[in-house]
């Protein structure tokens, strides 16, 4: 692949869509993935997030791969999947074992799997590194979707240069990618507005955009829903929804003399 992809996508409403999501809580939980994937998360935190997931009605609790057959166990029932991150945080590790890792994680009980792309390949520049980025994302993607599952590409988009980013969204898309994601919160930046911009503007409406990495208030959603964001990565969601409730029912300001 020596150029970039041109071809304009179907417009995604990303106002229209965040009107919507931020007209109740209920519709704001439904595009919050739940997330907690800190290296020192214990047993009794990673079911206080499955509580919470399964009480607010998150679209997914987001753990590591460790976890995720106690949080299935304790999600069973409810309707709520689990998500899972795979190559996880530096995205360096052999395709072999992110594809092992993505069939075992979804026999334990995942449905949203959150893979990091090969950074470094990506970064090297040559049209077989592309090619071997694609595939990397591909084995994942088909051994998900052959299951029922569905695949974020987290892209890193904090040490990526613009046409990087551009290229690693046409990539993940080009292998089958249900979502473009910009971050795994472990890096040295998190989601920004510009960057969902560009990434929704690649993705058009071929797939999801997730913004994650430093959403910590209601105020950082609105952002990222604003720019074209479908999809929010946040250990802060209990938090932001009661901020959505708190302004939702808070009276009106009469108007006096």
């Amino acid at each position: 692949m020596s150029t970039l992809s041109r071809t304009a996508s179907p417009l995604f409403d990303a106002e229209a869509f965040a009107t919507h999501t931020l007209s109740s809580p209920k519709h704001l939980a439904a595009v919050l993935d739940h997330t907690l994937l800190k290296p020192d998360a214990t047993r009794a935190q990673v079911l206080q997030l499955c509580s919470e997931a399964a009480e607010h009605r998150f679209a997914c609790a987001m753990v590591n791969p460790y976890w995720v057959s106690l949080a299935a166990s304790a999600l069973a029932g409810t309707g709520i999947p689990v998500g899972v991150v795979v190559g996880f945080p530096l995205g360096a590790t052999l395709s072999s074992s992110k594809r092992d890792e993505t069939v075992r994680v979804i026999k334990h009980g995942a449905h949203d799997v959150d893979m990091v792309l090969n950074i470094g390949l990506l970064k090297s520049g040559q049209p077989s590194d592309y090619e071997a980025v694609q595939q990397d994302i591909r084995g994942v993607v088909e051994l998900a979707h052959a299951s029922g599952a569905i695949v974020k590409v987290i892209l890193e988009t904090c040490l990526l240069t613009f046409e990087e980013k551009l290229r690693a969204s046409e990539l993940a898309l080009n292998a089958g990618a249900d979502f473009l994601k910009t971050s795994t919160g472990f890096a040295n930046g998190g989601a920004t507005r510009d960057d969902i911009t560009i990434l929704r503007g690649i993705a058009g409406n071929r797939a999801g955009v997730k913004a994650s990495g430093g959403i910590r208030s209601l105020t950082d959603a609105t952002t990222m829903l604003n720019a074209g964001a479908s999809r929010i990565g946040a250990s802060a969601s209990v938090k932001i929804l009661a901020e959505l409730a708190g302004q939702l029912h808070t009276p009106a300001q009469s108007g006096g003399y």
